[in-house]
């Protein structure tokens, strides 16, 4: 059995790169695709993979810049990407990865990541931060972002069998293309035991994410000016970078972008960590929990699935807008009864979205999928065999024989 895993584009190490390697791992001798894949051979060997098949973006000029450009090429180049020699396919999708071309012999899985967010129910608010909402080239892109839907629409029934990140996408799935999918939530890298904390480290609320707007970061850090007693240490880097330091109080210092381990190190020594933004699962606060740290978190998306705010073993609490004054509110509310989150239930918490349990997971949701697809498959020959040939009830068989006798003379 051939496999093809097809993921978007590879230049970044991000969520749905972290699903890729749990892919990889369930399945190692499977062939990896893409739009243009311009990893450090360093970053390659994290994920597990020694070299990706490429379309015609991967020569594009520009490419590792302003990729984004070239969105209104995405939907061909998908499509150019040769699957014929697979029996089963796979593809992380979030952008246009569903919509490569495949038989009916082939079966096609979709892990959908997310719908096109700026093409469907986000696309005013891609417009307006992008400064697109008025005028030729807002119009130029509300066209461009339509033409996106229509395509998006008809690859979907190319589809056998979807896979959401939460109940949140699967929701998004249903809406947006009509099907029903099966949940599997990410890998996230969770430590087997929880190090202890350093009683003499200073303790501090923290937010980590890159600097966008969508992030709302912003509100976070507005929300410390009308809590001068409390620190918060923000972790990332990103274009609102500069912005965001100059609207910061005293008591916030950034440490913009820091490895892996100083990451995990910041995330054990925070309080709680703060995190308002609206995602399609949210990875981040999943890993905070797994090195025993609460979550104060908005109360949209993904998140109401990996955090428990109620109960004997509670992980953290919602606020229900990013603003500034819900934020502060909240964290005044965590300062009342931090007591009630515990280091070890945090951890349990985040356990539930192992490594581990995704790999058990996937590989037997696609075991299943491949057995029952194979059955349709054999069904339909014999339907078509059936139907094609004059196949007689041993009733039928029994005259033929006895006209076949008569026809020859022997009575």
């Amino acid at each position: 059995m051939r496999i093809a895993i097809v993921h978007d584009w590879l230049y970044v190490l991000g969520g749905a790169e972290k699903v890729l390697k749990g892919m990889l791992a369930c399945f190692p001798s499977a062939d990896l695709f893409c739009l243009f894949d311009i990893l450090s051979e360093e970053d390659r060997a994290r994920i597990g993979y020694q070299r990706a098949t490429t379309s015609i973006l991967q020569r594009m000029p520009g490419i590792r810049k302003r990729h984004r450009m070239y969105l209104p090429l995405m939907p061909l180049a998908i499509e150019q990407l040769d699957l014929s020699a697979y029996d089963v396919i796979i593809s992380s999708s979030y952008a246009v990865a569903k919509g490569v071309l495949t038989g009916p012999d082939q079966l096609h899985v979709a892990y959908v990541h997310s719908p096109m967010r700026y093409a469907w129910d986000l696309q005013h608010q891609y417009l307006r931060e992008s400064g697109l909402e008025h005028g030729v080239k807002s119009w130029l892109a509300r066209a461009m972002l339509q033409q996106m839907r229509l395509w998006d629409s008809r690859t979907a029934h190319g589809v056998d069998a979807y896979i959401a990140n939460s109940h949140f996408v699967a929701r998004r799935i249903r809406k947006t293309y009509g099907r029903t999918a099966t949940v599997i939530h990410p890998p996230v890298t969770v430590p087997a035991h929880l190090t202890p904390v350093d009683p003499d480290r200073e303790r501090f609320f923290m937010a980590a994410s890159r600097l966008v707007p969508y992030k709302n970061i912003r509100a976070i850090i507005e929300a410390f000016r009308d809590l001068p007693n409390e620190k918060l240490v923000v972790a990332g880097s990103g274009p609102e970078q500069a912005r965001l330091k100059a609207l910061a109080s005293p008591n916030v210092s950034f440490v913009g972008f820091v490895p892996d381990h100083t990451l995990r190190r910041l995330m054990r020594d925070a309080r709680a960590f703060i995190f308002a933004a609206e995602e399609d699962f949210g990875m981040i606060p999943v890993e905070v929990q797994g090195e025993g740290t609460p979550v104060i978190g908005l109360r949209r998306g993904g998140l109401r699935e990996t955090l428990v705010d109620s109960g004997s073993s509670p992980t953290g609490l919602f606020f229900d807008q990013p603003e500034p004054s819900e934020i502060a509110e909240a964290v005044l509310r965590f300062n009342e009864e931090h007591y009630r989150f515990t280091r070890s239930a945090c951890h349990r918490n985040a356990e539930r979205f192992s490594e581990a349990r995704f790999e058990e997971a996937f590989t037997d949701f696609m075991e299943r999928e491949f057995e029952t697809f194979q059955e349709r498959i054999g069904q339909g020959l014999s339907g078509a065999f059936l139907a094609t040939h004059d196949v007689l009830e041993p009733e039928d068989a029994a005259d033929v024989e006895l006209a076949s006798v008569e026809s020859s003379g022997v009575a």
